[in-house]
């Protein structure tokens, strides 16, 4: 006689039909805050250069972007944390790794790699990071990605190389190349904690933990001399409108750090770490947009099919996750 296992697709009955409706909303809202955290960190460059052309070194304005950001996210962490220090006892470790690594170390990294090579490769090097995540989870958790994972991974890759411009050909710097490489890992870390759902941290604890100890790092990197930290009170222009020098600093700090982070974190923790990888790959895309409406940097036609390319790609990306999550049934003869 055999027994085969009832249908677990959605809308074959009440309580299935429930799960599937919090599954959608789980997706809704972990898809609006991967949004939301890819527009908030593709401001940190327009807002930065501005800051760049006025004498503000790249480590100055890092560290001051991270620091605010912990001071607006940290009393929103502690009442988050209602006491529970158990639980930050317990992943002091986890959150050591992500404020060196996902916080200090990315952006450390990346700007020391755009001191020997150009700005494109670097980016491009970095944003391979949705691709290491897959690599890690398939080698450490046996998750083999499919066919259509692969595809829309493929698809993402070129939108991203047309849209940082590399056809016409890009100088590499083996030096650069290595700086690149450790953003990427610092990215990678990034995706992969986000997306751990068993520490018990909630998106705020991990955020302003990651922050203060960022901002501890990045200080530390300053203070010895490997960072140079230059700053100026002159006035920033974007979009041919002066604005205070204290007003992009205060962008950047609360949008690109504090926002990006807080939605960064609770999308992982909706999309996992490698459907939300492959999400915020779209900050390229509007990181261009903001240099358009603020530096007056209009983009070229073979951007904005990269752009496209990118977000077809996600969705098939979605597609392929969809496809590991919901196994086909299986009949068990008894």
């Amino acid at each position: 006689m055999s027994a085969v296992t009832p249908d677990t697709s959605p809308g074959t009955g009440p309580g299935t039909t429930l799960a599937a409706r919090l599954g959608n909303r789980r997706l809704v809202t972990g898809l609006a805050f991967a949004l939301t955290s890819a527009v908030a960190f593709s401001l940190s460059g327009t807002l930065a250069s501005g800051l760049f052309a006025t004498g503000w070194s790249p480590g100055a304005v890092v560290l001051v972007r991270v620091a605010v950001g912990t001071l607006v996210v940290l009393p929103a962490g502690l009442i988050a944390l209602r006491g529970r220090w158990g639980a930050v006892r317990r992943n002091v470790g986890l959150i050591v790794a992500y404020g060196t690594l996902a916080v200090a170390g990315a952006q450390f990294c990346y700007f020391s790699a755009v001191q020997h090579m150009q700005v494109g490769p670097a980016l491009l090097i970095e944003y391979t990071a949705p691709a290491a995540v897959v690599v890690w989870f398939w080698l450490r958790h046996g998750q083999r990605p499919g066919p259509v994972t692969l595809a829309g991974a493929g698809l993402a890759a070129l939108g991203l190389v047309l849209v940082l411009d590399l056809l016409s050909g890009a100088q590499l710097s083996p030096v650069g190349v290595a700086w690149s490489l450790g953003a990427m890992v610092g990215a990678a870390t990034y995706f992969v904690i986000n997306g751990d759902e068993t520490t018990g941290l909630p998106p705020l604890v991990l955020a302003a933990g990651g922050l203060v100890v960022g901002t501890l790092v990045l200080g530390l990197l300053g203070l010895a001399g490997l960072m140079p930290l230059t700053a100026s009170a002159a006035t920033p222009v974007y979009a041919g409108t002066s604005v205070p020098w204290w007003l992009p600093l205060a962008g950047l700090g609360v949008v690109t750090a504090g926002i990006a982070y807080v939605t960064g974190i609770a999308a992982g923790r909706r999309l996992g770490s490698r459907l939300s990888s492959f999400v915020s790959l779209l900050e390229v895309v509007a990181a261009i947009g903001f240099a358009w409406l603020l530096l007056g940097q209009l983009p070229r036609p073979v951007q904005l099919v990269g752009g496209l390319l990118i977000l077809a790609g996600v969705v098939v990306v979605r597609l392929g996750e969809e496809r590991i999550a919901r196994p086909e049934p299986v009949a068990e003869v008894g």
